[in-house]
């Protein structure tokens, strides 16, 4: 039984720090550096355990704001037709308008989360993108290392 689950998820290097690429320009942060920062608790239901989960890690829109976008009357006309690719040690990818990542634009909260229940994420590396919005899991991102910020021109 446990060597089917291994295979289920194959091995993926653990997620031990984030880089976000805003305009070219990239921002490193580590874990420690996440925990330095101001914390946000979600709690959401995932679909495919089907048991409630508690995670807690930094808002996304604080990063982009440290990674030199923040969202203000400058930058609101960006922001709208901007969007961010958010990516896993494993090369799974998803796709975010970053209206839906803002605090200020949208009601649910995403997050690089960097524990859940209290503890660190286990196989889910040391970083892991949430969406308290989100019905399904499918867009949460396990080991995440990286999110580009691009424009549609």
């Amino acid at each position: 039984m446990a060597e089917m689950a291994e295979h289920a998820h194959p091995a993926t290097p653990p997620s031990t720090s984030l880089a976000i690429t805003v305009d070219g320009k990239a921002t490193k942060f580590s874990v420690a550096d996440l925990q330095a920062m101001p914390q946000t608790t979600v709690m959401v239901h995932n679909e495919h355990t089907k048991v409630d989960e508690s995670y807690t890690g930094v808002l996304l829109g604080d990063l982009l704001a440290k990674s030199g976008f923040p969202v203000d009357k400058a930058t609101q006309r960006k922001m709208l037709r901007s969007y961010l690719m958010a990516e896993g040690t494993d090369k799974y990818q998803v796709l975010y308008s970053v209206t839906e990542i803002e605090p200020s634009e949208h009601s649910s909260d995403v997050i690089v989360a960097i524990s859940m229940g209290g503890k660190p994420l286990g196989n889910d590396g040391q970083l892991k993108l949430i969406d308290s919005g989100d019905k399904k899991p499918q867009r949460w991102v396990r080991n995440l290392s990286s999110i580009t910020v691009k424009s549609a021109e």
